[in-house]
């Protein structure tokens, strides 16, 4: 029953220029870096005590985590929530993208969707990936620190937008419809029967309620679940 955030990265320059990066080593633009100094902000008002932070291995990645968790020196970074590997769409314009044939497929039915380019990655395979690592870390976590461990992921909008439509029980298929924004954060419990998707795009909501409570006794999945009360 562990607690993850998932915190997508500050806005960039090719946020603010409309360009889509993929794994192009971009970092934050000046809003961004404000943006992680907010989230960091807001973590240590609440006093998380947080039991791992895991990062996508992309710039942009660290460098809100740097900014953020300055003090935090012990980030572990994983492959499995890096950016989705759009091939040769890495680098273009979103304007022109729109035009292309395979736009309109991303839009409407994802789980089909294969980028181009020797180096292009399937969303479904994207979704599976990144779905698998933050699982496999909240388990790991669950074992090593305990049910009420909270811990931070920070990753990229379309990775944390599959992680949530799972948790969601949603086809991938219909995650187009969750908003991930620059510097937003997302919260997931998971425990042995559901996932509770306790916020979702939150950009400056109090993180108190999920500093774990000792006294806390919950008797069932439904008591954990409505046990934070955050809002969407």
């Amino acid at each position: 029953m562990t607690t993850v955030l998932l915190l997508r990265h500050g806005r960039t320059t090719t946020n603010a220029s409309g360009i889509l990066a993929g794994h192009q080593p971009v970092g934050l633009d000046e809003v961004g870096q404000a943006q992680a100094r907010a989230v960091g902000e807001r973590i240590a008002d609440a006093k998380l005590p947080l039991a791992a932070v895991v990062s996508s291995p992309l710039p942009r990645c660290r460098e809100t985590l740097s900014l953020a968790l300055p003090d935090f020196s012990d980030i572990s970074i994983d492959d499995g929530i890096v950016e989705c590997r759009y091939g040769d769409w890495t680098g273009r314009p979103l304007k022109d993208l729109a035009k292309e044939p395979l736009w309109a497929t991303v839009q409407a039915h994802p789980s089909a969707a294969v980028f181009p380019g020797a180096e292009g990655e399937s969303m479904a395979v994207m979704s599976a990936r990144s779905i698998a690592a933050v699982r496999g870390w909240d388990a790991k976590l669950t074992e090593s620190h305990g049910a009420d461990a909270v811990w931070l992921a920070c990753s990229h909008g379309d990775i944390i937008k599959a992680i949530v439509a799972d948790a969601l029980g949603m086809h991938l298929d219909l995650f187009q419809r969750i908003a991930v924004e620059p510097a937003s954060i997302t919260v997931i419990r998971y425990t042995p029967l559901r996932s509770f998707v306790l916020r979702m795009n939150d950009t400056g909501g109090d993180l108190a309620p999920f500093v774990p409570k000792v006294d806390d006794e919950p008797t069932s999945d439904a008591a954990v679940g409505g046990g934070s009360g955050g809002s969407v």
